[in-house]
């Protein structure tokens, strides 16, 4: 509701209209008057009072007819109507009431009681204001609720999808930025590290299924944190063999001192493991190969399977350098 609130006073006798206009103007109303029923009712379309004090006997149209008009107007139906007439016979006053009208007073009016119905009626509409308000704030809040979770759930799908190739912080990276070039394929200086279990073919020749998959999820288990602690990203790890490279789709510094920070790491965290594969006869052990040079990254695949890979000969001398390397 507005500060100050607007009355429209619409009355057929200016005698009228002036004494309610004297008495509510000196409470800081703004007052508009029309002196019949068809200017009112085109007065209220305009400036959307916050109450109508209405008189019903008027030439042209009647209250009632005002009142029924007004009440069957979706932007006008909830202004509350004051019907100001001298016919107070019970039958008159149900029929204004049933046409819409919020209060009744009649002839001759009681000033007291008149201030007394408006500031009641305006108080009614301040409340009916404020829920509208506090509506279309909820209702615009649901709006931006839904439009964070639908951006969350983007973010999650994307952020799962990632993690298939990089560390959880690189993913995380990634869907923070909104960037998506690094998809394509693009050249880019990198740093190879390849490493397989030594003695694991004829190892998987003679060892039953369940000791081979045991042996290879210890291994797994072993290697894989690393992968998220240096932020590496992990092109394929198949069987016993890892292929992983830093400096993209994130550069980082040093990536050459990161590879073999993270190739002794490996080397000591196997190392725990193969004792334990040696007191079983398992003769296995970790070979590593770390190159550093250009290669073409990007996304590859075919509808039912991407990945995340780089191409090119560094990652063929790492692979060679891998199979020349003995265990540690």
């Amino acid at each position: 509701m507005r500060n100050p609130p607007h009355i429209l006073i619409v009355d057929d006798n200016p005698a009228n209209r002036d004494i309610f206009e004297t008495r509510l103007a000196v409470h800081g109303y703004e007052i508009y008057t029309a002196g019949d029923g068809e200017e009112g009712l085109a007065l209220a379309r305009e400036r959307k009072p916050d109450l109508i004090l209405l008189d019903v006997m008027m030439p042209k149209m009647d209250g009632i007819e005002v009142c029924q008009h007004l009440k069957g107007d979706g932007d006008l139906s909830c202004i509350p109507i004051i019907l100001v007439t001298a016919k107070t016979d019970p039958k008159d006053v149900v029929a204004g009431l049933e046409a819409g009208a919020d209060e009744y007073l009649a002839k001759p009016v009681d000033q007291t009681a008149l201030v007394a119905r408006v500031k009641s009626m305006l108080r009614i509409k301040a409340l009916y204001d404020q829920t509208q308000e506090q509506a279309a704030e909820l209702s615009q809040w649901n709006e931006n609720l839904q439009q964070r979770v639908d951006d969350q759930l983007g973010e999650l799908e994307r952020l799962n999808s990632l993690k298939r190739f990089f560390s959880p912080h690189l993913a995380e990276l990634i869907v923070t930025s909104g960037k998506t070039e690094f998809m394509e394929s693009h050249r880019r200086e990198i740093t190879v590290v390849f490493c397989d279990l030594r003695g694991f073919t004829a190892f998987s020749e003679t060892a039953e299924p369940e000791e081979i998959m045991r042996v290879l999820r210890e291994y797994r288990n072993a290697v894989r944190p690393l992968i998220f602690e240096f932020e590496v990203t992990l092109e394929h790890f198949a069987g016993d063999g890892l292929m992983a490279f830093f400096n993209d789709p994130i550069e980082q510094p040093n990536p050459e001192a990161r590879a073999i920070e993270m190739a002794i790491e490996m080397q000591r965290v196997v190392a725990d493991r193969r004792r334990r594969w040696l007191r079983l006869g398992h003769e296995l052990g970790l070979g590593i190969g770390v190159t550093n040079g250009y290669a073409m990254l990007g996304v590859i695949g075919s509808e039912d399977r991407w990945d995340y890979a780089a191409i090119g000969t560094v990652t063929n001398i790492a692979a060679r350098l891998c199979d020349a390397a003995k265990h540690g």
